[in-house]
């Protein structure tokens, strides 16, 4: 089944304004199966493959004479000297559109751009499927504890594949080697253990020290394979909103997974049941908008955006805050499909505080009806945008 990819828009929008476009996202979120599609027409090269990366490791002048013009280099980060040599082919032609590049592992893609190739690239992000994407290839269920199990990676709609057999091999074979690649880890069954207790602070103000103390390891070695984590997209950190109403502010962030598919297969939750009995299901549904938000953000490319949430020392708090360039949402997010008046409470809370900017008030809610209300507008769970 064809599902077509939000970013498709942005990407033709810029992908003719500058030479080189990258499209970076975690693994199997269907970068390849995209580029392909898009750029029929440009030859497709996987340093993915030893032939190929042997090759343009020892020679890369006569590799790119070969691949100099309209090509899609995928996993490029694994040839890293090849960035310098396309800088100079880039500025010597002037062509627009003239390389794709592609890569998962984020860390050292960047890096390597940001050190030959800025101000020549246009960036994209491409995550698994989001809301709208699912919905218009006909895949979104009415019911969202389905998809806090299922995830949203394409294999698991395209092939059918049930999520516990495609999660668990997706740790094993893609999270893990890309640790390694930018980690030196002695024992992996202590970051399985790591990996494991993150999940079950998802949604939650993330505290290193005591994530430290209950997996055996030292503050500093969480800072690090947090950050390998995130560069390997699996999770990300969701920054506390700092402006100061004369109250003492929570500084530290909010940890996330990207995919509740991933997640729900780290908390060892294999069936529908065991979501709508679990203690977790409001931390779950939570995760699922704020990721959906992030995926919109990235897929529609909409840089002017910042994604926050706010948190006061009394416990008042909204779940997300969009700072936009002409005004400020904040959001309230609950897995309940009855809209009740005090679900409304931390967005009032918030708006009795903001006195300087325009504020638009959303619920988003586990029901299926939209409704606009004087306090604000209630949104259904498949209904997010940015």
């Amino acid at each position: 089944m064809v599902v077509h990819r939000e970013i498709v828009t942005a990407m033709r929008q810029l992908g003719d304004k500058f030479p080189v476009v990258v499209l970076t996202g975690p693994r199997q979120s269907g970068k390849t199966t995209l580029l392909k599609a898009m750029f029929y027409d440009y030859r497709y090269v996987s340093l993915e493959d030893p032939d190929m990366r042997i090759f343009a490791e020892s020679d890369p002048r006569g590799f790119l004479k070969q691949y100099d013009k309209y090509i899609i280099f995928d996993e490029i980060q694994r040839v890293p000297h090849l960035f310098s040599y396309i800088q100079s082919i880039v500025d010597d032609s002037g062509i627009m559109g003239q390389f794709i590049f592609s890569g998962s592992q984020n860390f050292h893609l960047m890096q390597n751009i940001t050190q030959s190739l800025a101000g020549r690239v246009a960036i994209f992000r491409l995550f698994p499927f989001d809301f709208k994407e699912l919905k218009r290839a006909g895949l979104l269920q009415n019911d969202y504890t389905t998809h806090l199990l299922k995830g949203f990676y394409p294999a698991i709609y395209n092939r059918k594949i049930k999520p516990a057999d495609f999660y668990s091999n997706y740790i094993e074979t893609y999270v893990q080697r890309d640790v390694s690649e930018l980690l030196a880890i002695q024992d992996m069954s202590l970051f399985k253990k790591f990996l494991s207790l993150c999940a079950t602070r998802a949604g939650q103000i993330l505290n290193m020290s005591s994530l430290a103390k209950e997996s055996g390891i030292s503050v500093p070695t969480v800072k690090a394979w947090l950050s390998a984590l995130e560069n390997s997209y699996v999770v990300f950190l969701l920054q506390p909103y700092y402006k100061n109403f004369s109250k003492r502010i929570t500084k530290s962030p909010k940890l996330y997974f990207y995919d509740t598919g991933l997640l729900c297969n780290l908390l060892r939750i294999n069936n529908v049941s065991k979501i709508k009995n679990q203690a977790l299901k409001g931390a779950l549904f939570e995760n699922m908008i704020v990721s959906e938000y992030v995926k919109k953000k990235y897929h529609q490319n909409a840089r002017q955006t910042d994604l926050w949430f706010w948190r006061d020392s009394h416990g008042n708090e909204v779940d997300l805050l969009l700072e936009k360039p002409q005004e400020t949402e904040i959001v309230e997010i609950k897995a309940t499909q009855t809209v009740m008046p005090d679900l409304f409470k931390g967005l009032n809370y918030y708006a009795a505080l903001e006195t300087e900017i325009k504020l638009t008030k959303t619920l988003i809610y586990g029901g299926s009806e939209r409704q606009e209300r004087s306090v604000a507008q209630v949104v259904p769970w498949n209904e997010v945008s940015v």
